[in-house]
This record gives structure tokens, C-alpha cells and sequence, in this order.
């Protein structure tokens, strides 16, 4: 019996393991592959990594640094750094792989290789409730609790007749070679689907990229996701009419026709006429998803987002199978498409958050957090030393905030205010409102945050209209990523305030110092605290 059982190698199972090392936690890790990040040794296909490495920043604040740096695990190691294994902006994969294998020596943690998890099952015997995780070799770990980091490995293959006959993204030639003179059609338009093209252009006579949704460039929408400059080479040579088509509308069917296809489509911008293309080659590019086939009845997750995802609470915990848990990638589901659970330089926050919803929920242990006198000059300087330098809340913003909570009305021992408050940081935004934090208190949760509507308009077209960034009245009309604190009293909101927008993200003036004060010094005295004397 374990305390903590985590299944995969991965950069959230390396993560969550020396977390639970340096606790003192039992734990052990089962990863399916011969050495630690088995995913990365196989995409991306074309072996080059689409998370930044910013090694020149002008500072040797290791906190500021880990904004530009987005492989890197969290620890108290600076050998532990990705940039120590590249010096490139876009990094190789067998880089990554390479980091993450001396990780997982120096992290300490118990990884057992060689391990494939077939089934996780409920322990009916255990008072608890815990968990059987039986693996290839029939071999039974029993667990008290188990967290799932295994990613979205298995290939997302959408409903269209014919499409088992195409090949796929993990399994299709990266040889350009394979594909001179021919036709190609990709389903797809993401950044896998864009990456297959790009490698393709000098050598295939006709690429088409197919899907239903309109490209959603990550530079506007602000989501690393969406479509990446490295990969969009495409588009140029789609629109300077270089044989290349980009076709908006559903695939209707895949026929095969001798030795290649043909393909029937659906075009949303006419009307939905239907037209049969015929091609030499078909490649599914469509995304991937989260495998569950390995729960037995009874302890299989719900799944939402087209059963891609497990259903999870604000606690990265599954809504119907308690202490069952997810941590990298997988965490995505409860910010899709919006910010950066989905990446290593996102979930390495979220998994040091879950750790520490364990450690209080099963170990009695407090969030950790330091106590500030209860006066408007002392909260505003701790957000804004804070906010200049966290990159947990830079990374995860709007999902991720600091807090801010000020016990009753506020009066009470040790601040010149009359009252303590605790500052708390990197709680998930919607597990403050989901605990007793929400309580009766006044709480002000302070969030990084992109401006509403930032990515429903071009950020490179200079007529766009703009607020001038003298006008802190209208600060709340930033559209760029900028501070937020709002103020809570009981659940319910009763203030907000957004600290204007810094092109170089460097909120320390007065323009940015004495509003927020204001805002401080309004919201205590709402509730009767005794605010002193202005810091």
C-alpha cells in the first residue's frame, strides 16, 4: 500500500513525484516506457518543440526567468533548468527527453519503468476506499490515492465514414521524400496538422488543409495552442496561390479510389456545396485525447469536451470517483483553449497547487502563506512586488491567483491597522470560491489577466482604437495582460480594480502604486476595519 500512486514519467508525474519526495510523502510512479517523458520521444513527429527558451532576459532573477523559460520543472535546483540542455528559442524534443530523464534521477522519486498500467480499480477491501492498479505483468499496487499523468496520447479520430482507411499523425512518414508530386489532403488545423504541411511544402505538388473551424492564430487569441508563427509558413503559400489550399468545411466521407482516394467535401463558405477532390494521400491531424479504457466499472472517470478530458473539480480531482486525481495536461479541462494547463510551462504550477490541496486536504497542513499588517499601503506594495515578479500568475493567468484574506472585520492584534491579514499565492481561481476561503472574510484573489474582447480584435492594426495609458479611469479597458484585484465578502463580489497595462509589464509607478491603494483603502473601510495611518 502506497499513499500516493502516480501513473506516468511524464513532466506532471516528475513534477507531483519530487514535490512528494521533498514532503517526505510515500509515493511511487508506474511509466509504461524504458526511461522517464516516453511521449516526447515521439511528438512532435518532426522533433521540434513549439515551448519558447529564452536564455538572454537581461536579469538573473531565476523567478523572471522562468516566463521565458517553458520546459523547465519546478525545483530548488539550478542545474534543473531546461536552458542548461539548449540554447535554442524552439528547442529539439530528444532535448526535452534528455532533461527530463535527469530529473527524474536527481528528483529522488520512486519510478518504477517497464510498468504499464492496464487496469485501475476500486479496493473494496481498503476501509478507505483506495484503489487496485494492476499492470502487464498482473502485478496489483495498492494505493490510499491516485493521480493520472499520463497526457492525451491516444489519437482524437472524428466521426467521418472512411477515415479508418487514412493514415494518421503518429504513424505517417516525416520523410518529405515519401510524398514528391503527389496530392495531399490533411484533416486538421492545428498546430500537429500545420507542422505536417510546413515539412511537406518543397516537395508535394498539391497540399490541402481541411476543418471546420475557422484558424485561430495563438499571437490574437493569446492561447499557446492555437495555431504558432513557427508553423504558419503555410498560409503564405496558400495566399501567393503556391498550389496550397486551406478549405473550410466538413469532410463527408474517405473512399478509397485505387491507390489513393477520394474525398468528399462540404464548403462552409458556399454554401455547403459538396465537391468530390481526389488525392494520393489522406492524413488525420485531428488532435489527441485521453485514454480511460484502462478503468475498471465502478471507478471509471466522467468525461466531458467530447470525451477527450476527465471531468474535474476546481481541485484537479475526478467530480465522480473521490481521491482519483490529474495532474499535466490532463488538467486542461478545466481551462480548454483559454489558458496554459495544457503546457509544461502551466501545469508545472497547477501540479505544485494540487500538491499543496494534498497536503492540506490529507496531512493537515496549511496553505502556506505570511501575514501583512491590515492597511491599504501594506496589501498594495505586497501585490505590486508580487505581481512584478510571480511567473506562476504570468503563466496561468486568469486561472491561477494570489489572495489576499482579511480575517472578520479586519480589527484584531499585530498590524498598525489594528489586524493581520494573510497573503496566500498560486491558488487555483475557482478553488478559493469552492473552500471555506470564501467564508464570511474579505478576500481579494489578484489574477493576471488579458483584457475582455483582447482577442476579438487585430493586435497589429494601429487604427484600432486604443486607451491612452495615461487615463487610469479607463484602465479597466486594457486589453493586454495586466493586473486584477477584486474583492469578495462572503462569495459575493464588491469591487474590482484593474492596475493599468505596462508595455514592458513593469507595474511599479504612481499611476499604478496610488489607485490600487485606493482601491484597498475603500474596500477595508467598507467592512468598518480600522485602516491607520497610510504607508
Amino acid at each position: 500500500m502506497v499513499d500516493y500512486l502516480i501513473v506516468g514519467a511524464g513532466p506532471a508525474g516528475l513534477q507531483l513525484a519530487y514535490l512528494l519526495q521533498r514532503a517526505g510523502r510515500d509515493h511511487l510512479v508506474l511509466e509504461g516506457g524504458p526511461r522517464a517523458g516516453t511521449f516526447f520521444r515521439t511528438f512532435p513527429r518532426h522533433r521540434r518543440l513549439i515551448s519558447i527558451n529564452k536564455l538572454h532576459t537581461g536579469t538573473d532573477d531565476p523567478e523572471l526567468n522562468l516566463r521565458m523559460d517553458w520546459n523547465s520543472l519546478l525545483s530548488d535546483d539550478p542545474a534543473l533548468r531546461f536552458p542548461n540542455y539548449s540554447s535554442s528559442y524552439f528547442p529539439a524534443a530528444d532535448d526535452l527527453t534528455a532533461y527530463l530523464e535527469d530529473f527524474a534521477v536527481a528528483s529522488g522519486a520512486r519510478i518504477r519503468y517497464d510498468t504499464r498500467v492496464v487496469e485501475i480499480a476500486r479496493d473494496g477491501a481498503a476501509d478507505g476506499g483506495g484503489f487496485l492498479v494492476t499492470d502487464q505483468h498482473a502485478h496489483v499496487e495498492r494505493a490510499d490515492r491516485v493521480i493520472v499523468a499520463t497526457g492525451v496520447g491516444t489519437p482524437y479520430i472524428p466521426d467521418v465514414p472512411g477515415i479508418e482507411t487514412a493514415e494518421n499523425y503518429a504513424t505517417v512518414s516525416v520523410e518529405p521524400e515519401d510524398f514528391v508530386d503527389q496530392r495531399v489532403l490533411i484533416i486538421g488545423k492545428g498546430n500537429s496538422a500545420f507542422e505536417t504541411a510546413a515539412n511537406l511544402i518543397e516537395h508535394a505538388a498539391v497540399i490541402h488543409v481541411a476543418g471546420p473551424s475557422s484558424i485561430r492564430m495563438a499571437w490574437r487569441s493569446h492561447f499557446v495552442g492555437h495555431l504558432r508563427a513557427i508553423n504558419n509558413d503555410f498560409l503564405d503559400t496558400y495566399q501567393l496561390k503556391s498550389q496550397n489550399a486551406l478549405l473550410d468545411g466538413h469532410v463527408i466521407r474517405i473512399v478509397r479510389d485505387g491507390p489513393g482516394y477520394l474525398v468528399t467535401f462540404s464548403f462552409s463558405r458556399a454554401n455547403e456545396v459538396t465537391k468530390d477532390i481526389p488525392y494520393d494521400r489522406v492524413i488525420v491531424c485531428t488532435g489527441f485525447r485521453f485514454d480511460a479504457d484502462v478503468f475498471a466499472d465502478g471507478c471509471r472517470p466522467d468525461l466531458v469536451i467530447n470525451d477527450r478530458f476527465p471531468a474535474l473539480t476546481s481541485a484537479w480531482e475526478s467530480t465522480n470517483v473521490p481521491d482519483l486525481y490529474f495532474a499535466g495536461t490532463l488538467m486542461q479541462a478545466r481551462d480548454y483553449k483559454v489558458s496554459t494547463c495544457g503546457f509544461i510551462h502551466g501545469f508545472r504550477y497547477g501540479v505544485r497547487s494540487l500538491h499543496r490541496m494534498l497536503e492540506q486536504r490529507y496531512h493537515g497542513a496549511a496553505w502556506p502563506a505570511r501575514t501583512l499588517p491590515v492597511r491599504p499601503g501594506a496589501l498594495m506594495e505586497a501585490v505590486i512586488v508580487r505581481v512584478n515578479r510571480t511567473s506562476a500568475l504570468w503563466q496561468q493567468f486568469g486561472v491561477l491567483c494570489d489572495v489576499i484574506v482579511v480575517d472578520g472585520d479586519g480589527h484584531g492584534e499585530g498590524g498598525a491597522g489594528g489586524g493581520v491579514a494573510r497573503y496566500l499565492e498560486e491558488v487555483p481561481v475557482d478553488y478559493v470560491h469552492d473552500t471555506d476561503l470564501s467564508g464570511g472574510r474579505l478576500l481579494f484573489p489578484i489574477t493576471l489577466e488579458y483584457g475582455e474582447g483582447h482577442d476579438a480584435v487585430d493586435p497589429f492594426d494601429v487604427d484600432v482604437a486604443r486607451i491612452s495609458q495615461s487615463e487610469v479611469a479607463n484602465s479597466h479597458q486594457g486589453r493586454y495582460l495586466h493586473p486584477v484585484v477584486r474583492a469578495f465578502v462572503g462569495g459575493e463580489q464588491v469591487g474590482e480594480h484593474h492596475v493599468t497595462e505596462n508595455l514592458e509589464n513593469e507595474w511599479d509607478r504612481p499611476t499604478h502604486r496610488g489607485p490600487l491603494e485606493a482601491f484597498f483603502d475603500q474596500q477595508l473601510r467598507a467592512i468598518g476595519a480600522s485602516v491607520g495611518a497610510p504607508a
